[in-house]
Parts: structure tokens; sequence; C-alpha cells
């Protein structure tokens, strides 16, 4: 009896409840789009340092670590992912053996083809490397054969790092645009869920427009595509081809 073959499928490591849909919600939706499971897990709710409306309306941390889900929820609904909340705090986030372990058990059920997660430095917001440290280390965890021996073990994805706040900060250069035209109103619609940030919705609908101005130069004005939003990633892994055309 043949067995059944393996959903093809997508993680994304979020340091806080909406970096996923700032930074990757074009990339969620689209490969959601193609077919592919899109998974996020939120290592925190982000409730102390990136929550400040919702605690001047005087919330209490159980309300604001329920309303930030409420909204990660309804923005992972858009893109069409399935989410996972760890809670492990944040500012700081501390991952310790415990979550790491949870987090290979993520990827070991999962299976990604690649994963998605923060830049590997960011001096304003320590969370986020933490956060990348994470997704590395327990990708590490899920390819051992000594980890929970019996089980199937994971191959390896490639990492990408999603835009950072402020990039030129972060030695974060992206070496991948991708074209999100397509969902860009998918995006959008997500990133008005997060009623707890938004001062940042116009600033992230300006950082796609220059990723799309920048993807279409880079393909070439004469291809006739018209891109118009895009999301920018830099790889941490070699990529292994077989032709540079």
């Amino acid at each position: 009896m043949s067995m059944p073959l393996q959903q093809r499928a997508g993680l994304v490591v979020s340091a806080h409840s909406a970096d996923f849909v700032w930074r990757a919600g074009g990339a969620i939706a689209q490969h959601r789009g193609q077919g592919i499971d899109m998974h996020v897990v939120c290592l925190s709710y982000g409730e102390r340092g990136e929550s400040a409306k919702l605690w001047r309306k005087g919330m209490s941390l159980d309300q604001v670590k329920q309303t930030r889900q409420e909204e990660a929820l309804k923005a992972a609904e858009v893109l069409g992912a399935k989410v996972t909340f760890l809670d492990l705090g944040d500012y700081p986030l501390h991952v310790d053996d415990e979550a790491l372990f949870k987090l290979a058990d993520i990827y070991r059920k999962v299976q990604p083809e690649f994963v998605l997660t923060h830049s590997q430095h960011d001096p304003y917001n320590y969370d986020h490397p933490r956060a990348t440290d994470a997704a590395q280390e327990a990708r590490i965890i899920a390819q051992a054969e000594g980890y929970r021996p019996g089980e199937k073990i994971l191959h390896a994805p490639p990492v990408f790092c999603f835009e950072p706040h402020q990039p030129e900060q972060c030695h974060w250069r992206p070496d991948v645009l991708l074209d999100i035209t397509e969902v860009w109103d998918k995006k959008r619609q997500a990133i008005e869920c997060m009623a707890g940030q938004e001062h940042l919705w116009e600033y992230y609908t300006r950082v796609a427009l220059q990723r799309g101005v920048q993807a279409k130069r880079n393909i070439g004005i004469t291809s006739g595509k018209d891109i118009q939003y895009g999301e920018g990633y830099q790889r941490i892994l070699p990529q292994v081809v077989e032709t540079l055309s």
C-alpha cells in the first residue's frame, strides 16, 4: 500500500503576532494560492513592546494578549495560513530548550519546503534576531537523526530573512524580490486586521510599492510584466542550481 504524499508546505517563524503580516503577508497569500499550506509560528504576542495603543486603553496583560491573538488569527485567515502561538513573552523574548523542541517538532510535522523569518541582526529589537536564531537552531535539530529516532527527519529547506523595519541598520540587503501584485489586496486586508499597530499600515504599503518598483526594474521593463507591489528577502544559505540562466 503506497503512503500518501506529503502536502507541500512553507513555514514562517515570527517573533511577534504581527510580524508575519507586515513582512511576509504577500508570500503567505501567494504560496497558499498555489496550493502550498502555509504555517505561521508566533513566538510571542508582542504584548509588551508592540502593543502601545492597547496599553493606553487601560487593558490588562491578558486582555492585550487576547486582542493580539484575535488580530493575528483574523489576518492569518485572510492570508490563508494556519497559526501556532507559543507565548514565550517579548521584551525580552526567551527561547529555552523546551521551546526549541516544540519548534523542531513543528518542523518535523510540517516538513516545509522553505522557511521565512527575521533578519539576523536588529539593534532596535533584539527579539527579532533571537527568533531567527531559534528558527535556525530548531531547523538543525529537526534534521538530526538522533532527535526522536524513528521519525521522518527534516531535509534542508532554504531560509529567507524578510525585511526588517530599518534594513540599513540591520545588515540586511535583499537578494530575492517577490512579486506580490496579484495578492496585494489580501495583504492590505490582513494589515488592516492589526488594529493595535495602525501607525504601520501606510509604512508597509510604501515598502511594498518600493520593492515592486525594484522588482520591475530588475526583471526588465521590456518583460511586459506590470509589477506594482513586492516583498524583499535575503537568503541565509547558498542556493544550489544546475544552471545560471
